[in-house]
């Protein structure tokens, strides 16, 4: 697809699973992007790491942006992380991953990524894995010294080597692609894909049209399956801007933006 004619139709649920005290996974969805965040476990302040973030980038309305554009707009987001240490030092050490989909100045994606939250890609019936993942066990992966399917279920999997926590190391991975219409994509923490298999995933977003239905039915997969994380799942149809292109839709938080930033967010 060519021009700037793409928009997305998306939508995301989120919910804190049976284990956990506090939901730290964050989301916001909107016509010209969408994103998820989980606040880094082990560190204070998971839950607002990732809600102040998303709400942060959210605020900037990132549509139709170049990469380096789109680079800056997360340097920027991961400033406020930084000025709420300042603040209060008792929250140095807290952080989150990031996973981002927006709308470029041509009508194609732009994914923006650090940590192991994901992006998967659903096109003509095929689930593909867009994102890699910043962790330890997919560094071994890529040495060759653990396979795929011994990585699953390595007790070290969710050790991840980059993040978002106010440094001014921190850095987001942006990559473009081209966006057809009827293209699916799926953006999600890691309480989905540790749980869930590809397969299971592939078979809910092409099985269920609806964004929200397929979203609430992969989170309903994860926790049935036992996960003991949060779980979200946002859900990403590309559309003709023709037919779906109303860019002033609210934005919509979830999880922890929605319970931080229950004001919500005009896009205009």
């Amino acid at each position: 697809m060519t021009g700037a004619r793409a928009r997305l139709r998306a939508a995301a649920f989120s919910d804190i699973g049976p284990h956990r005290a506090t939901n730290q996974d964050a989301a916001f969805t909107a016509t010209w992007g969408a994103a998820v965040a989980d606040g880094v476990g082990g560190g204070p302040a998971g839950d607002l790491a990732s809600s102040t973030f998303v709400h942060r980038l959210a605020a900037g309305r990132l549509d139709g942006l170049e990469p380096i554009q789109l680079a800056d707009s997360v340097r920027s987001a991961n400033w406020d992380l930084r000025a709420h240490v300042e603040r209060d030092p008792s929250l140095r050490g807290m952080a989150t991953t990031f996973t981002g989909l927006f709308v470029d100045r041509d009508g194609g994606i732009l994914l923006a990524h650090t940590g192991d939250s994901r992006a998967y890609r659903l096109r003509d019936g095929t689930l593909t894995q867009m994102s890699r993942d910043d962790s330890l066990v997919q560094a071994l992966v890529d040495q060759g010294l653990v396979s795929i399917a011994e990585a699953a279920s390595h007790p070290r999997r969710n050790l991840i080597t980059a993040s978002l926590s106010g440094a001014e190391r921190d850095a987001a991975t942006v990559t473009a692609f081209d966006a057809p219409v009827g293209d699916r994509w799926m953006l999600c923490s890691d309480g989905l894909t540790d749980y869930v298999p590809d397969a299971d995933i592939r078979a809910i977003l092409t099985g269920i049209d609806d964004a929200e239905e397929a979203a609430e039915a992969c989170v309903s997969r994860a926790l049935d399956a036992g996960s003991r994380d949060n779980v979200t799942v946002v859900v990403c149809d590309v559309v003709d801007a023709g037919i779906h292109g109303d860019s002033s839709a609210p934005t919509s938080f979830y999880g922890a933006a929605a319970a931080r930033y229950m004001e919500g967010l005009e896009s205009a």
